[in-house]
């Protein structure tokens, strides 16, 4: 999956036997028109999870509406719930990150995140690249 939205919430920080989780909500969204020719906005939301490395990059930038890049993997869980039936809950495992939100003045550029869960890296992007899409690297022959 690749997403490209904003945080719904400050992301929330759990520990568990010492590996940290960043979850949060992000919002994408989408315009069009209908058949009657009025525009509709849509919007989905999306529960996202960032472990270890990747988790403490996100406690450290992220606020509420941030907007950011996200590429993971999309996992469904089922669960029982109190009454005894079965029910569904699909999140995003993040593998990658972007923040894509301007420098503010005063503040640092945005910072390109490259970032497995375990091992995140900083690299300052140039102003000129700041709303451009982070190049995919990836292992297919075509």
């Amino acid at each position: 999956m690749i997403l490209i939205g904003h945080l719904g919430k400050d992301p929330d920080i759990q520990v568990f036997d010492s590996v940290k989780r960043a979850a949060f909500t992000l919002a994408t969204d989408e315009s069009y028109r209908d058949k009657d020719g009025n525009k509709v906005d849509r919007v989905e939301w999306h529960n996202i999870n960032m472990w270890r490395g990747l988790a403490d990059v996100a406690e450290r930038f992220l606020r509420k509406g941030a907007k950011v890049y996200i590429e993971g993997k999309l996992r469904t869980r089922t669960y029982q719930d109190e009454t005894g039936k079965q029910r569904y809950f699909t999140e995003i495992l993040a593998d990658n990150m972007v923040m894509l939100d301007r420098k503010e003045a005063g503040e640092a550029p945005p910072a390109k995140v490259v970032a497995t869960p375990s091992a995140p890296t900083f690299e300052p992007l140039p102003d000129s690249d700041i709303t451009a899409a982070p190049p995919v690297d990836d292992d297919l022959p075509f």
